[in-house]
């Protein structure tokens, strides 16, 4: 009876990853083999649940880095993602405390705040772009 079960496991889990190719339940699927695996050999269920949950998070943490870098090559940046990284000129004096700043970036404007609360970037500063927050981009004083 055990076998079978973690063979239906098994069989459910494969299927939501095939609905869903989201890369999570597919490790527990290498897991529901081994405890499928360790119950054909006749160890106790304990066992094979703890086989199961540390072969699932192992599979989990030591392989998914690997296969999402693999499997996202193809994913397009999105306009605001291929910001990041680049120069922008403060058109506005950035001010995050104050709630003020605006830089302007392959011909866009945008408006713009640092990572520190009291830092100011005067207006036509060099920045390079460290990240986006909202409908802000987070700006760091580029260096000479």
């Amino acid at each position: 009876m055990q076998t079978i079960f973690w063979l239906i496991l098994f069989v459910v889990l494969v299927v939501i990853e095939i609905a869903t190719l989201g890369l999570t339940t597919i490790w527990f699927a290498g897991g529901s083999i081994v405890a499928f695996i360790l119950a054909i050999v006749g160890f106790s269920l304990p066992v094979q649940i703890v086989a199961f949950l540390v072969s699932s998070i192992l599979l989990l943490v030591l392989t998914r880095p690997i296969a999402i870098k693999y499997f996202n090559q193809e994913r397009k940046l999105t306009n605001a993602e291929s910001l990041i990284g680049q120069k922008a000129v403060v058109i506005e004096t950035v001010d995050t405390l104050h709630n003020v700043g605006r830089v302007e970036v392959n011909g866009q404007q945008w408006s713009a705040k640092t990572d520190e609360p009291h830092e100011v970037i005067e207006k036509d500063a060099v920045v390079s772009i460290e990240g986006i927050q909202g409908v802000k981009l987070i700006v760091r004083l580029k260096e000479a």
